[in-house]
């Protein structure tokens, strides 16, 4: 039936890439997808994102204010639970591209978030599930939260988190499907598309670094949270509205079984000599992938080991001792981006100071606008939203057309180009910072140390600001590289890549707090202490910039012997044919 509508409208029609609607038919390019099914797709992603940050922003004033935990502590447990948000989207991209695809995932996961969302809601508004109030710097001195009450917030954050890892890996994903890979002018639109996706979803942030932020420190948490927690429940509803234009994937099996199976495969053949021509190693035939709407991969030279895992094998061949050319390549293009992903670790760490100290230092300055007006201090992440805006349509509009005439490439520079741009914003970001508490610690001497210094908020202002340009560079780079060099059939994986990067770069972040704080103060002069006004944060950000600097150089190292996939179509040929042909006319 699917076949003969294809005859009456003609094969152009329909998308080529293998996408289907829910009950796997073959879907109209006119009818489904491209920017009408993404609008739906983005609403989902602002409300998460106003939740996510609403709460992460914020966290770290709540656990020193209200559960009266010290620096250290509080600041480790957002960025704990930070790590294990941005950690489980491994767990969900599995689930999306082994079983149940990235629709289904995202719905059950969506509901898990909801109602976290609701317990904490609940968690933050009775009474009886707060310690008392206690106004002492030092927490330790303050009655501390029980075990039920412990037990309730910090069940609710990590019912989130879980459920964050099925929405986080597919919701982006999914949005990046409803361009055909195979169409030049949709292969156009999804270069653009991550560019576009940063820029709407970060309208979420802005209002819950603003709006929310202020709620949560003026008029009462309760309303602070049971705003996201009604924004959620609205766009789950909005998603599925959607529904009818959405173009889907079909599931392909465990990608994590693939590549063991090619490893394993490999070293049962490692005393096999690889044959001279690659046509000899086991491969199916192209109408074998074209009714599974995935695509063969030739052959390459590259982790040439893992090639034996093709090697025929007469009457032995079976699973895990033979796979075909394509599950090796796939491998390989999975294992060929792990090197870059362990460089993003440093950069993601950095991303955690913004909700953490940052956050601490604001609370020790001037906050005043006006005789009447207080700023809140998580406010100030707002302009990491603000100057991103900026920063990605000045980058779209302006800084990819002017680099397409110099380098022909349709992005204009490369993603490894424009994470490494990202990078070294971030060695600058961590020196002006170090310099910026230097002069905050010598204002708190000069004036013996009071709790609030006559020291304005806006100080902390440049690396605010900065931190948002970099996220232009490194964030978006980063997601739109792990989606575009994954296999076709695994995508969810390879966008989990770029979130796994966050999470490691959080518990990283816990880490290094931790180790510093202990080593310091048993040495006598503490970095990291309740009051910073004692502290040393300049050194603390002093030592983020020397990584920062080391993590740069071993990237741009690595980036020298990366190899960028083939692409499985010639969209991107004739888009770079097109800009040949404008300077030529030119």
């Amino acid at each position: 039936m699917a076949a003969s509508a294809a005859e009456e409208t003609g094969l152009d029609d329909y998308t080529k890439d293998g996408t289907v609607d829910l009950k796997g038919n073959p879907i109209l390019r006119s009818r489904r997808g491209r920017w009408k099914a993404c609008s739906f797709i983005v609403v989902y992603e602002m409300f998460e994102r106003m939740a996510y940050y609403g709460i992460s922003t914020n966290l770290i004033i709540y656990l020193t204010k209200k559960l009266n935990q010290g620096t250290v502590t509080s600041a480790n447990n957002v960025t704990n639970w930070s790590g294990t948000v941005w950690i489980m989207p491994i767990l969900g991209a599995y689930v999306a591209d082994a079983h149940l695809g990235r629709y289904w995932t995202f719905l059950v996961a969506s509901a898990i978030c909801l109602t976290g969302m609701g317990i904490l809601t609940l968690a933050v508004s009775l009474p009886s599930l707060k310690p008392p109030t206690c106004l002492d710097v030092n927490k330790e001195k303050c009655k501390q939260a029980s075990t039920l009450q412990l037990a309730v917030f910090f069940g609710a954050l990590y019912m989130l988190a879980f459920g964050t890892g099925g929405t986080k890996p597919n919701i982006s994903t999914m949005g990046a499907d409803q361009f055909d890979e195979f169409h030049p002018k949709e292969k156009a639109q999804k270069l653009s598309f991550f560019n576009w996706w940063m820029f709407s979803i970060f309208f979420g942030t802005l209002f819950a670094t603003t709006i929310l932020v202020y709620i949560q420190d003026n008029v009462g948490w309760s309303l602070g949270y049971g705003l996201p927690t009604i924004g959620l429940a609205i766009s789950i509803l909005i998603f599925l509205a959607g529904t009818p234009f959405y173009r889907h994937k079909i599931p392909n099996g465990s990608p994590f079984t693939t590549m063991v199976s090619v490893i394993v495969a490999a070293l049962r053949n490692w005393r096999i000599p690889l044959p001279n021509d690659p046509k000899q190693l086991h491969e199916l035939d192209f109408e074998e992938y074209t009714k599974q709407g995935t695509f063969r991969i030739d052959s390459t030279s590259s982790l040439r080991f893992l090639n034996k895992a093709a090697i025929r094998r007469g009457s032995s061949d079976r699973s895990w001792k033979l796979c075909t050319v394509t599950q090796v390549e796939e491998t390989k293009q999975i294992l060929r981006m792990i090197p870059i992903l362990i460089c993003t670790f440093i950069p993601s760490t950095m991303l955690a100071q913004t909700h953490t100290l940052f956050i601490k230092q604001g609370t020790t300055l001037d906050r005043s606008v006006g005789s009447h007006f207080q700023i809140p201090p998580a406010s100030l992440a707002s302009f990491v939203t603000i100057s991103m805006l900026f920063s990605v349509v000045i980058y779209d509009r302006l800084f990819v057309k002017i680099m397409q005439r110099i380098t022909k490439n349709p992005r204009g520079i490369t993603l490894l180009q424009r994470m490494g741009i990202g990078m070294i914003l971030h060695i600058l970001i961590m020196t002006i910072a170090s310099r910026v508490e230097s002069h905050r610690l010598k204002v708190a001497r000069e004036n013996g140390s009071p709790q609030v210094l006559p020291l304005t908020i806006f100080t902390l202002l440049p690396q605010f600001m900065l931190m948002g340009t970099a996220d232009a560079f490194m964030e978006v780079a980063k997601i739109e590289f792990f989606y575009d060099q994954a296999p076709e059939t695994m995508k969810s994986l390879g966008t989990s890549y770029s979130m796994t990067s966050l999470g490691i770069g959080n518990f990283l972040s816990s880490f290094l707090l931790s180790t510093v704080s202990h080593i310091t103060i048993k040495n006598g002069n503490g970095w990291i202490l309740n009051n910073l006004n004692s502290s040393h944060l300049d050194y603390y950000y002093a030592l983020i910039a020397v990584l920062s600097t080391i993590n740069f150089f071993v990237f741009l190292f690595i980036s020298k012997f990366y190899v960028y996939k083939a692409e499985v179509s010639t969209s991107i040929k004739v888009l770079a044919d097109e800009l040949k042909d404008k300077k030529t006319k030119g």
